[in-house]
């Protein structure tokens, strides 16, 4: 598949030092945490995954038909608002 980056997600990336090759590695490591099957144009998914040591979530859509990776976002998770592991909401 082939990454294709939203302006927001290219924004935060700068904002937070996230490369495409960060991206990439955090793809290849990690594992769906939260799926979104009825976002609209198409199903989305929340990803963790690593930069090394530092966790990552990327919220991706996935155009299968082109075979597209579309990143929507990607952020540090907050470890106030998410389980020690990342993959978890806490709620408060």
């Amino acid at each position: 598949m082939v990454n294709k980056y939203r302006q927001h997600a290219i924004k935060r990336m700068f904002e937070r030092g996230i490369t495409e090759a960060d991206i990439d590695s955090a793809l290849s490591n990690g594992q769906v945490i939260e799926n979104y099957p009825n976002d609209y144009p198409l199903p989305s998914c929340l990803w963790l995954g690593y930069i090394g040591e530092r966790p990552i979530h990327i919220l991706f859509a996935g155009n299968h038909q082109l075979g597209e990776r579309i990143i929507i976002t990607v952020y540090e998770p907050n470890p106030l608002q998410w389980s020690t592991d990342f993959t978890t909401r806490v709620i408060s």
